[in-house]
């Protein structure tokens, strides 16, 4: 169902983006490619710019993404559309639209795109947690599947982790616990450099340390301000 509504925001982005292209003097297969363009771009932006590190590489990272778009806007119109005359097919060059040149207008459409699938997605994961999503991954050369809901936190210990569940059994593994926290998804949550929670099964029992299944696991100053937002107190 998550997919399906992740899916159903592009089709509709895509669809408005290329009716404003079609005001635009374009013929709706070629908004609908021009609104193509933009996909992976405002992809790139939304996954891309949170984790760089420093302000410098955002800066960096939105330019290339800038770039990247404004290209296979003018590749579009100047390689991919042909003519079929008797002597075979021509390309057939199209003027760009003003607006599709001026960068403040590009990335305006890039902003509206990320930022609107991220807090639909959001919503989506609100609205549709489902317990019985799973995880699978190698623990000691042994596959181990376990629910989302069944790991109470993850320990990262420098060269591996520890993904531990509501059991108190321990599943070793290679993955860093940023990827980690990236695989888990919205419903845990980054506590300490080296924790990271289940938020269903977090309580914040004082001001630097969450209890998760009995267990005392430290928060960080880098992550106090969220756990206490996060958690409610």
């Amino acid at each position: 169902m998550r997919l399906l509504c992740r899916i159903s925001y592009w089709l509709v982005a895509l669809v408005i983006l290329a009716l404003i292209l079609v005001s635009l003097d374009y013929t709706l297969d070629q908004a609908i490619l021009i609104s193509l363009a933009f996909c992976p771009c405002a992809l790139a932006l939304e996954f891309l710019i949170p984790k760089a590190r420093k302000p410098r590489d955002k800066v960096y990272l939105s330019l290339a993404i800038l770039l990247s778009v404004f290209v296979l806007i003018l590749s579009l119109h100047n390689f991919v559309w042909v003519r079929i005359t008797p002597e075979g097919f021509h390309t057939n060059p199209k003027k760009v639209a003003p607006m599709l040149i001026n960068p403040v207008f590009l990335a305006l459409i890039l902003m509206v795109l990320a930022i609107g699938d991220y807090f639909w997605a959001r919503w989506i994961g609100k609205r549709f947690k489902d317990a019985d999503r799973t995880v699978t991954f190698f623990s000691e050369r042994k596959s181990v599947t376990l629910r989302h809901a069944d790991i109470a936190y993850v320990e990262s210990n420098d060269t591996e982790v520890r993904v531990v569940a509501t059991s108190g059994e321990a599943h070793r593994n290679k993955t860093g616990i940023g990827q980690w926290e990236n695989l888990l998804g919205q419903d845990f949550l980054r506590i300490h450099r080296s924790y990271l929670v289940n938020t269903a099964l977090a309580t914040l029992s004082a001001p630097d340390t969450v209890t998760v299944c009995g267990v005392e696991l430290p928060v960080s100053r880098k992550y106090k301000d969220r756990v206490q937002e996060t958690l409610g107190c």
